[in-house]
């Protein structure tokens, strides 16, 4: 007979099972410790019993380990400086949507180079998620690919579930299962209404296929995640940060009958993805949560060492340290002085509105 199936495939290569990748790279004591309690209070924070706001602030992808620490060093010493106002989570993003072609991110190419060595790109992606919590910093991620969740799922704080994605029936049903909260971002037309539906159905338990620890095909049943809220990012050509749009969310929250809890991207949309802009962003935000603001939870910002975003060259030698491959961030001593400005803005609004 002809065969009919797997045409197109070239090659199937076997990985380690979840459970060996455990094995070789434990989850340690202090790690776990910072993922429990970094978990905890931002379910604290969104069941409005921790009057703090949570920032999701970090690289837009994760590239150069060694840059990568260095930054969560620096970060874990801001937490502390600002943590009675604000909690700072890492943004340890390791997978990247493409709209067509490009560089897919640090698990599925490690060496940049087309080579596609994912076995190493999970260990070492499991390696620095593990250095990154036993500094103490919470750390968050974009959930892309459904199984990636059963190597790394252990060490994440907070996921969020992007702009493409939060309309996949595959993204919702995962997200039922996910042991963090999760973040649903808006269409990229700019449609709120993707992401409520998408919190309805993560919210609900689920029966699908997946992979257990051990690495077999397996029925998955969740309980469903009660944890889901909106990330506004803009879209469809225009920001959504503004306060009619704030506004527009609550009551399209409301009417779904859900917690009225929004997290405000400062990058992609909502600063036209110029990273200059992300200060006026997180400004404006502020001063809404000065002006009576109840929803608003928390706020994403993309920053590394240094300013702007680089091509991947051919000599990897010639890549700048701690600047971005991906989308442009803001640099680490604007990320200082943002961050601080808003703690010093945000103490008392904050105090008001555990009050309230």
């Amino acid at each position: 007979m002809q065969p009919t199936e797997n045409l197109n495939i070239e090659a199937f290569e076997t990985l380690p099972t979840p459970e060996e990748i455990h094995a070789r790279l434990p989850l340690s004591e202090a790690a776990a410790q910072t993922v429990l309690e970094g978990r905890r209070t931002l379910e604290r924070i969104l069941d409005r019993k921790d009057e703090r706001l949570f920032l999701v602030v970090g690289p837009c992808s994760i590239h150069d380990p060694v840059a990568g620490l260095e930054y969560a060093r620096r970060l874990k010493i801001l937490a502390d400086e600002v943590a009675d106002t604000l909690i700072l989570v890492m943004r340890v993003y390791f997978e990247k949507p493409r709209t067509s072609t490009g560089w897919k991110g640090y698990i599925n190419d490690p060496r940049m180079d087309d080579s596609f060595h994912i076995e190493e790109g999970l260990q070492k992606a499991r390696t620095f998620l593990l250095q990154v919590n036993e500094l103490g910093i919470p750390a968050a991620t974009e959930a892309l690919d459904p199984i990636a969740p059963q190597y790394l799922g252990d060490l994440i704080a907070w996921t969020a579930i992007g702009a493409r994605t939060s309309e996949s029936q595959t993204h919702r049903e995962m997200s039922s299962g996910l042991s963090t909260p999760v973040g649903f971002k808006n269409g990229t037309d700019g449609s709120v209404e993707t992401a409520i539906n998408a919190i309805l159905s993560a919210a609900s338990p689920h029966s699908f296929l997946g992979l257990n620890n051990q690495g077999r095909s397996a029925v998955v049943r969740t309980r469903g995640n009660a944890y889901g809220h909106v990330v506004l990012r803009g879209g469809g050509d225009r920001p959504n940060y503004d306060t009619v749009s704030v506004a527009m969310a609550e009551q399209a929250l409301a009417k779904a009958k859900l917690a009225r809890s929004i997290v405000v991207d400062c990058s992609h949309a909502n600063s036209y993805k110029k990273p200059e802009l992300q200060p006026l962003v997180l400004r404006d935000c502020v001063n809404q949560i000065g002006s009576g603001n109840q929803s608003i939870v928390g706020l994403m910002i993309e920053s590394f060492l240094e300013a702007g975003n680089q091509p991947i060259p051919q000599d990897l030698s010639q890549l700048k340290y701690g600047c971005s491959v991906t989308d442009a961030c803001i640099d680490w001593p604007t990320t200082e002085t943002m961050i601080r400005e808003a703690r010093m803005a945000l103490r008392e609004p904050l105090s008001r509105r555990a009050k309230a």
